[in-house]
């Protein structure tokens, strides 16, 4: 078939060297390579940017002016193109109201579901809510207060968009008199002139009363009208008292709890009528945390245990004018205090009234008032401060808490009182899919609502069982998209796609794998192969030994990265590639090539950080050992809780410890032998600089070095040129054209901006008078444009200049120029942008680094320099602990520390501890089932590799 490759010729986009290139179709093809070299610009800026721009060429000038403009890949042509679709890892959203739940849909499916054969229960006595009859309203309103003054309302509009004149002149016609337009009273004969867009609220007052015995009759005639007037709906007005609602449809017949309308929106935290109306839907509010404000509980409140008012004269006397009239002793520690203490110290006297005496910056003051409480203090003077410094300062108390009033579940008490199978909206939400898929399996209903709810709960349960096909069974639906890793976000996007059953598509991903242990990659390979099988071609972008060896095809770009790449090396199976001599991802698939493997443990110096009682999110109160001195791996399934306990209370709390820093630490209960270390690195792979003018050169310093030199130069001494002659952020030595960008925006009208060299630079930053001065006969602008291994080698005269240079070549960045923009850097190049940062820096030993999955984007060649670079950092005497999946990594720790053993609920507990050898010997332990073969096959290889070396230098 003529139709059945996809054929590219002359592809140059970004680094690609005017490769040719055909993938066959409906194949599940992998692309790998060094970082660097070409990948994602034939993958994503080649093959994808041409599938999406030519789809949508081919739709209408209208829906066109849309979508935007796109530009066309540079390549001569591509053949046999399907639409393309692009599950990449940068399409996290990061809005709180964002869930798993609703970026999968499932939330619309459960939504439908509550509504349609929910049963509401009172939570207030638990009694089994059903529809109110007439008589039922009326009894409910006799029983008011004898002489409460009342107002029987027809809620004819509810939050509805629209002018309603129709409405207005319906109720005219019914002969109504009165009206309650958006709160306030009108009379009907008024001009209503309503803003079409707001929502607004429409009541007809049906009836004015007096609760006494003899209006009975007249009240069920009244009511019965409301409800008629209302679609079954009636409010009742308590003159200086709460609205009673009151529907024909649901409402507790003991205590008048209302559920109201039992439609969709009333479970979504998203829409007015389903959110908590304290938290607005988000399940966490800003509020002062206690934790903050008495961060040692140890100290007494005359030591200063209440850190805010600590430094204060005024508070000072104030709290100890307040303890001595509530006899709470100032002398013994705050953690020894009664229940009730406590709480007068935090909320208040709460209306008993004390004498005080305070001296302030506005002479004296006697007063009786009551004691406001330091929690009801801070919080009245951020939301209503005396100035910004007294707001910024009140600021570090607060942090984003759990909502009190709906306790996390971000739905009102309405939404919350209908149960199905006995659980509420949230608490199904609140479950791992895996558990959430068992609860929809074995749900029980009538025959009637079995018919009903037939079609949701198989869209409910295939979307459910595609998100456990991709390894994410430990995922609850009420996680926020904003936590969830790269990969992870990926696969969510991935299982929605297998959802939809689209056939003749090009996928196009971008290392699937991330984040997933090696015991769930047979599930995701199996799910591609699905796509694949249902008719789509898979190009995925991918490092993972399993999935190239299970591809159809692969691609291996190379042979180096950056200008040193952009070729094919290698195209075929698996196991063409393998033989093929140029290709060196073949070498490491074949095992001609390894990453070696330590034949010796460190002993480390002895010390340790404990943290105890660890229980955030899953995990189960347990107490970790850290040992410093050595290369420490923290490894487990997919969500067994490897990311909180390092990420959100070992981090946080050596910041808060070493750094005071205010984030918040996930709980526990103590950290001992965070004393041993000066200071703790976070090395991610967050962007180095978010602008272009941040580059490798600036972050690293090396650039401040180079002005230096150039300076120096006889040529800018006759001038009188400074180091800041020769940057390009300040006036002076930049272009001012430019600005110093070197390119100029063009702004087109219906066109994509146009970004053009400046004309009178010609896109070197600089001024002519600059550019004149030289040091070995290349000026400023030259320099930034060599790659950092030729500019190694420029520099090799200038140490300084030299050995923060070749830190980043020793790290594998070589190909980076100098004055790249920091922008265009992938994650994993900006990790090691800035591991070559920290290598640069005289290191006292004491250092503890973290690294979260630092083999991200990384090839094995890269990950085996990525070692030796962090082995140098141990051999400094620093800690070095890692969370990570890949087994290269683990086999060369001195500790591993191995979570699980399942994900979610079923995790959270350490499975094994110990050297890698140690762990492979655990049964219980998946990763020591993965790694047993892999360290025996690899130690017997380093050794192989070892007494190969010395036989050729005995020779």
């Amino acid at each position: 078939m003529v139709n059945d490759k996809i054929v590219i010729h002359g592809a140059r986009e970004h680094n690609l060297k005017d490769i040719s290139l055909s993938i066959p179709k409906d194949k599940l093809v992998v692309i790998t390579g060094l970082s660097g070299s070409g990948k994602s610009s034939l993958a994503f800026d080649t093959l994808y940017a041409e599938g999406r721009r030519r789809y949508v060429e081919s739709l209408s000038s209208y829906a066109r002016q849309f979508l935007g403009q796109m530009d066309k890949a540079d390549v001569d042509s591509i053949d046999g193109l399907n639409p393309a679709i692009s599950i990449d890892q940068k399409t996290t959203s990061h809005n709180p109201r964002s869930t798993v739940g609703t970026v999968t849909e499932i939330n619309d499916y459960l939504r439908l579901l509550w509504a349609r054969v929910g049963h509401p229960i009172c939570p207030n006595d638990g009694t089994l809510i059903e529809r109110q009859s007439v008589d039922q309203m009326v009894d409910r309103v006799m029983d008011l207060p004898e002489r409460s003054r009342i107002q029987i309302l027809a809620p004819v509009i509810r939050s509805k968009r629209g002018e309603h004149k129709e409405v207005f002149k319906r109720i005219q016609r019914a002969g109504y008199v009165r009206v309650i337009v958006d709160g306030e009273m009108h009379e009907i004969t008024d001009e209503f002139e309503l803003d079409k867009n707001k929502r607004h609220s429409i009541d007809i007052v049906v009836d004015r009363l007096i609760v006494k015995e003899n209006i009975r009759s007249r009240l069920f005639d009244s009511v019965e009208a409301a409800l008629r007037l209302a679609d079954g709906y009636m409010d009742v007005d308590v003159i200086k008292g709460e609205r009673i609602n009151f529907s024909e449809y649901y409402a507790c017949p003991i205590c008048g709890f209302t559920v109201g309308e039992m439609e969709p929106r009333l479970f979504s935290f998203n829409a007015p009528f389903g959110a908590c109306p304290d938290c607005d839907g988000l399940g966490m509010k800003l509020s002062v945390d206690e934790d903050l404000v008495i961060p040692d509980k140890d100290k007494s409140l005359g030591e200063g245990a209440l850190v805010p008012w600590a430094n204060s004269k005024y508070y000072t006397a104030m709290l100890e004018q307040a303890c001595t009239a509530l006899k709470i002793p100032l002398d013994k520690p705050y953690k020894k205090l009664t229940k009730r203490q406590k709480d007068l110290i935090l909320n208040g006297s709460k209306g008993k009234k004390i004498k005080f005496h305070l001296e302030g910056d506005f002479g004296v003051n006697d007063t009786v008032q009551e004691f406001e409480g330091i929690l009801n203090n801070i919080n009245r003077r951020y939301h209503h401060p005396m100035s910004k410094f007294m707001r910024d300062a009140m600021g570090k108390y607060m942090t984003e808490l759990t909502c009190s009033t709906c306790h996390g579940k971000r739905l009102n008490e309405k939404a919350l009182a209908v149960k199905v199978n006995g659980k509420d909206i949230a608490e199904a939400s609140d479950l791992s899919i895996a558990k959430a898929l068992e609860f929809f399996n074995s749900v029980k209903l009538s025959e009637q609502e079995e018919m009903i709810a037939k079609p949701i709960l198989k869209e409910v349960r295939d979307r459910l069982t595609f998100l456990i096909n991709v390894g994410l069974d430990y995922l609850t639906l009420s996680r926020s998209t904003g936590t969830l890793s790269g990969g992870e976000a990926q696969r969510i996007r991935l299982a929605t796609q297998i959802g939809s059953n689209l056939s003749g598509v090009m996928y196009i991903l971008d290392e699937p794998s991330i984040g997933l242990h090696q015991r769930d990659n047979d599930r995701l390979i199996s799910s591609l192969k699905k796509m694949r099988d249902l008719g789509n071609s898979l190009i995925v972008v991918e490092h993972d030994d399993e999935t190239m060896k299970q591809a159809d095809y692969l691609v291996d770009m190379g042979p180096g990265a950056g200008v040193y790449g952009g070729k094919v090396m290698a195209a075929g199976t698996p196991e063409e590639v393998m033989k093929n001599p140029h290709s060196l991802t073949g070498e490491y698939l074949s095992g001609k090539k390894i990453v070696p493997v330590p034949l010796e443990r460190r002993k480390g110096n002895g010390k340790k950080i404990t943290i105890t009682g660890a229980k955030e999110n899953n995990l189960k109160d347990i107490s970790v050992d850290f040992p410093l001195g050595k290369l420490v791996v923290v490894t487990g399934v997919s969500g067994s809780g490897k990311s909180t306990l390092v990420n959100l209370i070992l981090k946080r709390a050596l910041a808060q410890k070493l750094n005071n820093n205010s984030a918040k630490p996930g709980k526990y209960e103590s950290i001992k032998g965070y004393k041993n270390i000066e200071k703790i690195i976070d090395i991610d792979q967050s962007p180095i600089g978010r602008t272009p003018r941040s580059n490798p050169a600036t972050y690293t310093s090396v650039f401040d070095d180079i002005r230096t030199l150039f300076a120096q130069t006889n040529e800018a001494k006759m001038r009188g040129y400074t180091k800041a002659r020769f940057s390009f952020n300040v006036k002076g030595g930049r272009c001012e054209a430019c600005h110093g960008d070197g390119i100029i925006k063009i702004e087109m009208n219906f066109l994509p901006d146009v970004y053009v060299p400046c004309e009178v630079c010609h896109g070197t930053r600089y001024n002519s008078e600059t550019l004149e001065v030289t040091y070995r006969e290349k000026n400023i602008s030259q320099v930034l444009n060599m790659t950092i291994n030729e500019a190694c080698k420029f520099f090799e005269n200038i140490p300084k200049i030299h050995r923060k240079l070749q830190t980043i070549v020793d790290v594998g960045l070589g190909y980076v120029k100098l004055g790249q923009s920091a922008t265009t850097l992938s994650g994993g190049e900006a990790q090691r942008m800035k591991l070559a940062s920290e290598l640069q820096k005289l290191s006292t030993g004491n250092n503890f680094y973290i690294l979260d999955e630092p083999t991200t984007g990384l090839h094995t060649d890269d990950i085996k320099r990525l070692l030796e670079v962090l082995q140098r950092l141990v051999d400094e005497g620093n800690t070095v602990l890692i969370i990570e999946h890949n087994l290269d990594v683990i086999k060369n720790a001195d500790w591993l520390i191995d979570l699980g053993p399942e994900g979610g609920d079923g995790g959270g507990q350490v499975v094994a501890t110990g050297t890698p050898e140690e762990v492979a010997q655990v049964k219980e332990s998946y990763t020591g089932q993965y790694l047993k073969p892999v360290l025996k096959r690899d130690t017997e290889l380093t050794k192989q590799m070892i007494n190969n070396k010395k036989e050729q230098g005995e020779s």
